[in-house]
């Protein structure tokens, strides 16, 4: 089967990552899977919601948008109209995506807000932004380890998100903007760097996929995360 695209079935799109592309943040990169490339950075409050305080327990979380231009057409900024549904919910996935690394009580009353901003979208942007986020999130660890603000490493297990569909009847990873649009089946699964299952999002657009395929899918996806897991790791040397 040839892909839009013309890559092999179980090939990735050409993935980058740059660390410290904002000076400001304690950690931040901007990471690009083909045509998709999102900013994200990592912001360090000595403070944790209200609902934690007195826990001893600190707090991770994201927030996610699109800049107006980010696709073929213009859109109007959230900030004009409120998040949409779609917003809301992608950031929630980021957010327990990297919560899933962390030992919250050896982060302390301590809150990290990672900020996922896509700039260029072709797919993939939120499986794009849980690896970038995670990145930026461990730059900003090291930064408060680096200045003994923390002690122990709170982070436990890196993490990394890929899509994968079947495109055309065939099992795919990594759908660009015109698979996804046409498939049979699109799914994102949130793997840790030893192969634990954070989540798992799939979802038959026209005919049922049957397990088989989910089998397949599942197997694409740890072949794109144990890439993508490589890839952040050389981003961090």
């Amino acid at each position: 089967m040839l892909r839009p695209s013309n890559r092999e079935f179980d090939e990735m799109r050409k993935v980058s990552i740059e660390p410290n592309v904002n000076m400001h943040a304690e950690g931040s990169c901007l990471i690009k899977c083909g045509n998709t490339h999102v900013i994200c950075t990592a912001s360090v409050e000595d403070h944790v919601p209200g609902w934690m305080k007195g826990t001893g327990k600190g707090w991770v979380t994201a927030e996610y948008g699109m800049i107006p231009r980010a696709t073929g057409t213009r859109m109007e900024r959230e900030a004009k109209k409120g998040q949409s549904g779609r917003t809301e919910e992608i950031q929630r996935l980021i957010g327990r995506s990297l919560r899933s690394c962390v030992d919250m009580a050896r982060l302390g009353e301590i809150c990290i807000k990672v900020d996922c901003d896509v700039i260029q979208a072709d797919g993939g942007t939120r499986t794009a932004s849980i690896t970038g986020g995670y990145v930026a999130l461990r730059l900003a660890i090291n930064k408060l380890l680096k200045e003994k603000v923390l002690f122990s490493d709170p982070i436990v297990v890196s993490v990394s998100a890929i899509s994968c569909g079947i495109y055309n009847g065939t099992p795919v990873l990594d759908l660009d903007y015109v698979e996804d649009s046409n498939a049979q089946t699109d799914s994102n699964f949130v793997i840790t760097g030893r192969g634990g299952i954070v989540e798992i999002q799939g979802t038959a657009e026209r005919v049922p996929f049957t397990p088989e395929q989910f089998t397949q899918l599942y197997n694409l996806a740890v072949k794109g995360t144990n890439e993508l897991k490589e890839i952040q790791r050389q981003a961090l040397i």
